[in-house]
């Protein structure tokens, strides 16, 4: 040891005892020692003076504190806690952070550790793991899709980005895609309507992904993988600082994929073809004052395609061979701004601004969707009220070239500002029991005016038992663009029955939640809900009444669905880790005393992620996977010989990580370990394949299609028969680089 240098000894350890292996670092001399077997690291030639202690160890929460290192004896102990969700902070349920035990409003949370048990291009994929909501691909040819919560299709689940309502429905697909994961601080997700805060579309709830503070994001971070399919994913991230200015946070994610595949041999491409660019930058401003200014923007474009093997960008448009081809591009900014005049008053405002250019055979689909949104809201209190007052504003835009915005040379966008006003008071009624109650009033000049309700009673009967009682209200107003991709496909007709009047719905749910620290030093947390929700004014699209058409109307009657769902969060100390979660469902709608079940809707589902440190050899194991009940699936009529529903199926995966070098780390692992894909027990999945233009089909007087030799079915193209992935069995390798 050098003359004046010192040797520090850190103790690492829990409730129970000393733990082994911990990754002890100190940041200044950048000098670093696992902890041995009695949980001591010890850490030589370390000059006199004060440094930051790091201490980090799988499944608990890390440590950073200041030491100071003098001559003689340096011992220094730490005590690490679990780590677990329960103990995130959040915003999402009532637009204030909060720690997760403490909210009124249950909301979930996922940090990226979890999505990084299964690397996926986009977060939309990456959802595939948390219970209760599920990545719904709506189209076996181009393979855009929606997220359904609960059962619930796709329009009904809001997101948002930093609590900015930037995308839903079809544009999900692209509003999830093309974010580093890098950059994602967390996402947060609410079951149920929050129509009250968020106003329309968040009906049956909202994902909200929460982008890292460009103050305390990685100077550096490089994550790629390959996959034996021919994807290649790239998410870049940078942090920057102007000085005295801003903290810059950028962004780049990459992502091709152009090698078609044909396993099932219906002569059409069984994974979309891909390219994509997205750009995203973050500024957090510095103020003299401390107050909020952070500016945030991303640029979006995707080329698309899939289709018929042998087709070319040259057919795009044409009818001689079937393609399907999107162009998108997407501009998103948002921000927000701490104004000057009070403590707590915070403006917030955002703008997209999504271009589709598509095809679908010989069909184009031409679309523009503008939505603007700013709101001001003012957090404050008075004695044992917590007070939020808000004043919203949403523009909407939407023009296309099909008969939802006009008819023959007619052009009639659909363009509507919507001006809102919410208050919300979160009352302490002693130590153990908090009551929310709050409303919300916006105003559609199509349709009125709009009032929703809600309240939430929280009791904390122990300091490791939450229960919870919500009820509230939503609703939606209906937008063909983001309703179904089918309908822009030319396979069937759109028919717009009448004046659709908005959705709402009332939704009552009761959410337990417990903690449980055992002797020996695990952790058990668990998560019990139950939900009932009533929609009236339903808006469906109809499959059923004709093969040809997608009726859109508002239900004579109504729509539930109820059900219960189970999250457990273990951490043992051992190392294993396990986040799994079950939710059983029932999905319906009564017309004319007529009880039927929609489709694509399951009746459970179960989620989970197990993973598992062997700590002397640097190596973390991952086991992830889901499981679907069966799904009522939408067929041509009676003589369509593909099965009415989806059969029980699961999609796993395993991971395999090792991060023995500084800074690095290298993946790999297989994707969809049981070769699952939904051709299986099927004839064909996409209808009449071989004929996409319907030159030989044949109707009768009433434009139905009847059976022939050459078509005994009596089908037409049609490819919205899916609900589920057709990649099979896949490998993958990756490399991450994280420079603090």
């Amino acid at each position: 040891m050098t003359a004046g240098a010192q040797q520090v000894n850190v103790l690492v350890k829990d409730a129970v005892g000393a733990l082994p292996y911990a990754n002890v670092w100190l940041e200044e001399p950048g000098k670093g020692a696992p902890s041995g077997n009695d949980g001591t690291a010890m850490i030589e030639n370390v000059p006199e003076g004060e440094y930051t202690l790091v201490v980090s160890f799988t499944g608990y929460i890390p440590y950073k504190g200041k030491i100071v290192v003098g001559a003689g004896r340096n011992d220094f102990e730490v005590v690490l806690k679990p780590a677990t969700s329960l103990d995130e902070v959040v915003v999402s349920g009532t637009l204030k952070p909060v720690n997760r035990m403490e909210t009124p409003v249950p909301v979930e949370v996922y940090n990226p550790a979890y999505f990084k048990k299964n690397p996926t291009p986009n977060i939309f994929e990456a959802l595939q793991i948390v219970n209760g909501v599920r990545p719904q691909v709506n189209c076996n040819v181009c393979n855009t899709g929606d997220i359904h919560i609960n059962g619930l299709e796709g329009p009904y689940t809001m997101v948002l980005i930093d609590g900015m309502p930037l995308v839903s429905g079809l544009s999900t697909v692209y509003g999830l895609s093309g974010i580093p994961n890098a950059l994602v601080e967390r996402i947060e997700v609410v079951k149920g309507p929050a129509s009250s805060i968020y106003g329309s579309q968040a009906v049956g709830g909202l994902i909200n992904v929460i982008t890292k503070d460009a103050e305390f994001a990685d100077t550096f971070s490089f994550d790629s993988f390959y996959t034996d399919w021919g994807e290649l994913n790239v998410d870049l991230g940078y942090r920057g600082q102007i000085k005295n200015v801003a903290d810059v946070l950028t962004g780049v994610n990459y992502f091709n994929y152009d090698e078609p595949v044909d396993n099932n041999g219906d002569n059409f491409t069984d994974l979309t073809l891909q390219h994509r660019v997205s750009v995203f930058q973050k500024w957090d401003f510095k103020r003299p004052s401390e107050r909020i200014f952070s500016l945030a923007g991303r640029f979006f474009y995707e080329d698309r395609w899939g289709g018929e093997m042998q087709w070319t960008p040259e057919y795009r448009g044409g009818d001689e061979i079937y393609g399907e081809s999107i162009y998108t591009r997407r501009l998103e900014v948002l921000g927000k701004y701490e104004l000057p005049f009070s403590k707590g008053l915070m403006l917030s405002f955002s703008y997209t601004d999504h271009d589709q250019n598509s095809v679908y055979g010989d069909v184009p689909f031409l679309g523009q969707q503008r939505i603007g949104f700013s709101q001001l809201i003012w957090d404050t209190t008075a004695g044992d009220h917590s007070l939020l007052f808000g004043a919203a504003v949403r523009y909407n835009y939407y023009n296309d070239n099909t008969t939802a915005t006009g008819s023959g040379v007619q052009d009639e966008p659909d363009e509507v500002v919507i001006p809102g006003i919410f208050i919300q008071d979160e009352i302490s009624l002693g130590e153990k029991v908090k009551w929310l109650v709050g409303g919300r009033y916006d105003y559609d000049r199509r349709h009125g005016s709009i009032l929703t309700p809600r309240t939430a009673l929280k009791w904390s009967v122990s300091d490791f038992d939450i229960l919870r009682l919500n009820a509230g209200t939503g609703f939606r107003v209906v937008n063909i663009f983001t309703e179904e991709h089918a309908s822009l496909t030319g396979a069937r007709d759109v028919i717009i029955a009448e004046s659709l009047k908005p959705e709402q719905s009332w939704n009552v749910n009761l959410n337990y939640l417990k903690k449980i620290y055992t002797a020996k030093g695990h952790f058990f947390g668990l998560e019990l809900s139950a939900w009932y929700t009533r929609f009236s004014n339903l808006i469906l699209p109809d499959y059923d009444t004709d093969p040809n058409q997608i009726i859109y109307r508002n239900l004579d009657g109504y729509a539930i669905t109820t059900g219960v769902s189970l999250n457990a969060d273990v951490v043992l100390r051992n190392g294993l880790k396990i986040l799994a979660g079950t939710s059983i469902m029932d999905v319906a709608r009564v017309e004319n005393g007529q009880r039927s079940r929609p489709v694509l809707t399951e009746r459970f589902t179960a989620t989970w992620g197990m993973s598992y440190r062997i700590a002397p050899w640097h190596l973390n194991m991952d086991y992830t996977g889901n499981l679907y009940g069966p799904m009522r699936l939408p067929l041509l009529g009676e003589l369509d010989p593909r099965s009415p529903e989806s059969p029980l199926y699961s999609i796993q995966n395993i991971q395999f990580t090792y991060d023995g070098f500084k800074n690095f780390e290298l993946y790999g692992g297989v994707k969809n370990l049981l070769n699952w894909t939904p051709d299986q027990g099927n004839p064909f999945l996409i209808a009449r394949a071989d004929d996409p233009f319907d030159q030989g089909v044949e109707y009768d007087a009433q434009g139905s299609v009847i059976p022939t030799p050459e078509n005994p079915y009596a089908l037409t193209f049609d490819p919205s028969y899916v609900y589920g992935p057709n990649q099979g069995i896949r490998a993958f390798f990756g490399l991450r680089y994280t420079l603090d």
